[in-house]
């Protein structure tokens, strides 16, 4: 990669790295504890998370701008690096399907609008003490159209990169999310059929 782009990409990094963490009271993520009992009359304890009284179901999404893809840079302050490179993505609203979901996250995050969009997979988060239920998307072709429509809350810059530079970055251990990861593999599997 141009070692000129490395240091912006390090840069706008660096912006967003945790340096100090106090302790505070959160209402997003809670849990419901519950007894079940299956069908053989076994009995089980499990916990679910709920994250802001959804299951916290996502979408994730590769977006195409010419022939570059688009990462994001996001604070993920408990991880590594302290902040999270990979794809843009966000929950689904209450009532709205996966498909406007992925359009709308987009937009929000990056001010992109795409002439189509490919579902590519679906999977669970956690299956263990999660319903959330995600869902992939390749956004092609994408065009700018909007600034970011951001949260309060929310903390997100972009940058252009080729592919074979996005899987430098992979390599390199920028990318470390699952989530994003598991895009990565999809969207190598359409970058080869096309």
């Amino acid at each position: 990669m141009d070692i000129k782009k490395l240091k912006v990409f390090n840069k706008m990094i660096e912006e967003y790295k945790p340096c100090k963490f106090e302790k505070t009271d959160s209402s997003f993520i809670t849990t419901q504890a519950y007894q079940v009992t299956l069908n053989n009359g076994l009995k089980l304890k499990r916990e679910k998370i709920i994250k802001g009284n959804k299951d916290g179901s996502a979408v994730i999404i590769v977006p195409y701008i010419n022939n570059n893809v688009l990462l994001v840079i996001e604070p993920r302050v408990f991880t590594k690096l302290g902040v999270g490179v990979g794809f843009p993505a966000g929950y689904i609203e209450k009532g709205e399907d996966p498909y406007e979901a992925a359009l709308r996250e987009l937009k929000e995050e990056t001010g992109l609008v795409p002439s189509s969009l490919t579902l590519v997979d679906s999977f669970y988060q956690d299956e263990g003490c999660s319903g959330a239920y995600n869902h992939i998307f390749l956004a092609h072709d994408c065009k700018k159209a909007y600034e970011q429509d951001l949260d309060s809350d929310e903390y997100i810059k972009y940058m252009e990169f080729t592919f074979d530079e996005v899987l430098e970055l992979e390599k390199e251990g920028y990318i470390s999310g699952a989530n994003s990861k598991l895009a990565l593999t999809h969207a190598k599997v359409y970058k080869n059929e096309i």
